[in-house]
């Protein structure tokens, strides 16, 4: 899980919509257990989580519809990659002032 990976001394943020995975008490559970605070989108307003759905209008621009994926595998792998090398690496986001998430998110936990 990725909580493992951070320092969940300083306050975090869960923000989701309201997928019933999410909703679930074993979740709300581990939200709680963590230190974290749990936020919610309203019911069918996409403008809530306006960040998730622009990275994700931007996945399908960028890789998704320009690709074939011959399996479920393939694609799995490429969106991967797309994510965790490229997205994550390389790609410079305006909304962060040009920097990539990883950086980042490097500086955050740095301070």
């Amino acid at each position: 899980m990725a909580l493992k990976q951070v320092d969940c001394s300083k306050a975090l943020l869960f923000h989701s919509d309201r997928g019933v995975q999410y909703a679930s008490h074993a979740f709300k559970e581990v939200i709680k257990n963590n230190g974290m605070v749990h936020s919610m989108s309203r019911k069918a307003d996409c403008w809530d989580n306006a960040v998730a759905e622009s990275f994700f209008g931007t996945l399908k621009q960028e890789l998704v519809y320009h690709c074939k994926f011959k399996t479920r595998d393939e694609a799995k792998l490429a969106i991967f990659d797309y994510i965790e090398v490229f997205y994550n690496r390389i790609r410079l986001h305006s909304t962060l002032d040009y920097q990539t998430p990883d950086s980042v998110e490097r500086a955050v936990l740095a301070a």
